[in-house]
Formats: C-alpha cells, structure tokens, sequence
C-alpha cells in the first residue's frame, strides 16, 4: 500500500505523528491517547495527498498531488491501531477524524466506501468528517447526508474559523465554497437528517475574538442544532509557536462568548502542534516531500477545482 512508514513520538505529550510515503503521494496520520490508548484514542488522517482548498494557515495549502483512494484512508487508522496495544472494541471512546490533510468532501468517491469500511471493522469509533465545505452538487450533498443517515457514528464538523464571509474568504480564499448561510442552511438538513448536531470550529485570533463577533455567529448558528468547538490558530511555520498562552487565552475567552449565548462549546488544543507538527496545518514533512517531488506538487492557490476524484488502483 505504502512504500514507506515513518513514525516521530512526542514522548512529552502523548502524541504520535506518522508519515505515509509512496511514489506518487504523501500522506499524515497523528495518534492521540488520553490519557491510555485504552480510555480514549482519537486518529485524525488524511483524506488528499496536499490540498487543492488552500486555506492560509495550513502547510498543506500550497500543493495538490491528488486525492487518496479509499484503501490508503482505511489503511491508516488501521496501521495506527495495530499499534495501540488496545482491542478497539474495548477502548473507552474512539474516535477517527478525517482532518488531518485534505477536504474529505472533495474526495467522496473514497471517502463513503472508507466509511462504510471503518464503520464495519470498528463499529464503536465515532467518525467525523471535517470540512472547509466546498460547493457540491445536489447528488453530492445527498450522498453526505445518505452516508450520514446509513452510518449513526458519523459526526459532520464544519471548519467556519470566522464570523463573515468576507473574513472567511481572507482565509480560505477557495472560490466554490459555501457561504456561511449556506453552511447553516446544510448543517440544518444534516441534523434534520441524522437527529444528531454538527459542529462549527472556529479559529480565535486577535481580529475575530469580540462579542461582536460571537453575535453574528449566533445569528447565523442556531445553539439548539449546532455545537461549537474553538480552537488556537494552526501555524504554517516550524519555527512559529501555535500553541502559546495568549492563543489558548483568546480561544479560552471566545469559547466564553459563546457558552454565554447558549452553545456546548469545546476548545480544541491539541497536543504536539509545536514538536512534533502534531496540530493540523502543521505538516512539516510533507511539505518536505512536495519540495523532493515537484513533479506531483500542483499549484494550490484555492482559486480553481481541480481533478480530485481518488485513481482506482490502490
């Protein structure tokens, strides 16, 4: 499946990040335990090798090499869990996230049939799809919400990171987006769908943290159908800190705004984002292998579609 596995720990905290190489494609997996793989396990992996989205803040944002098939996003969480020590029916709570590198709804052709497959092997695991919510047809969204009804452990988050569009647009400057109405809108059929709530993320920086700005998401989420999670800034650069106090006192704080307007809100700062990249947008090696291997380093600017249906040859 892959030529090559490479594992970096952060014996500090808890976090394991792997890098899965092959000819044409480079992909990251990280493995979290809180605090014993056995209690709690949480897989977040990979959907694209790169990212044709873009977004700002990412180390993957530059390059698209080409979507993953759905055997090489199954075969990462299962290589990560072969290594836990853990039968996955007995951990406490588990969970797959499909977060790490990639839009999972630009690469549906693989991602159902990979659900459909994790769902059978490992029936306990939750399995949240992350998304910068990119346009899709009609047949695609009812392919999202067919999947999510088939499957009652999907969990469906939506990367939002700011309170208006012309802010989000700064960020994710990805053209065929949905707005942020049209992501409440979605996220209304998807809990109507399913019965369960879809997340928003936000991302708290010093221009998007005001009361203000925890209005209008308010006035665009609706706190009885949507659950917030807050998180600190992901850092494109090695050398720049993401997870330092004043970012966990800014998503600490807007978390604050929004619990007080009624929202169940998580803040997310996940362990390894300053040693060992651990943090999402914090690919390190891969963009590493895109600079070894500019023959499959496509120009990610965020402002076309380019082809992003998974090959079928595993």
């Amino acid at each position: 499946m892959w030529n090559d596995i490479r594992r970096i720990d952060d014996s500090a905290q808890n976090v394991a990040k792997f890098v899965f190489t092959k000819d044409t494609a480079v992909a990251e997996a990280v493995l979290y335990k809180y605090p014993d793989y056995k209690t709690r396990t949480v897989i977040c992996c990979s959907t694209q090798s790169g990212c044709p989205v873009g977004c700002r803040f990412c180390g993957a944002g530059d390059h698209f090499a080409r979507s993953l098939t759905a055997g090489e996003i199954v075969s990462q969480p299962a290589h990560l869990l072969s290594l836990v020590g853990a039968d996955p029916q007995e951990i406490g709570r588990l969970q797959i996230m499909f977060m790490s590198m990639g839009e999972p709804l630009l690469n549906l052709k693989a991602l159902v049939p990979a659900l459909r497959d994790l769902y059978y092997s490992y029936p306990k695991a939750a399995l949240l799809i992350s998304t910068s919510a990119p346009k899709l047809t009609r047949h695609g969204l009812n392919e999202v919400l067919d999947i999510s009804r088939e499957i009652p452990t999907i969990g469906l988050q939506f990367s939002v990171h700011e309170s208006t569009d012309e802010a989000r647009d700064a960020l994710i400057p990805f053209k065929q987006k949905m707005t942020l109405r049209e992501i409440m809108e979605f996220g209304v059929d998807w809990h109507v769908a399913t019965g369960r709530k879809p997340f928003f993320n936000y991302c708290a920086h010093d221009g998007n943290e005001t009361d203000a700005d925890a209005n209008r998401i308010l006035g665009w989420f609706d706190p009885a159908i949507f659950c917030a999670t807050v998180s600190v800034v992901c850092e494109r650069s090695e050398g720049i800190p993401a997870t330092n106090q004043h970012q966990r006192d800014l998503a600490t704080s807007f978390a604050n705004r929004l619990l007080a307007r009624g929202f169940d809100v998580r803040v997310f700062d996940p362990a390894g984002q300053d040693t060992i990249g651990g943090g999402c947008g914090q690919l390190w090696r891969v963009q590493e292998w895109f600079k070894d291997h500019p023959e499959h380093a496509r120009p990610s600017i965020g402002h076309g579609l380019p082809e992003v249906h998974a090959p079928t040859a595993a």
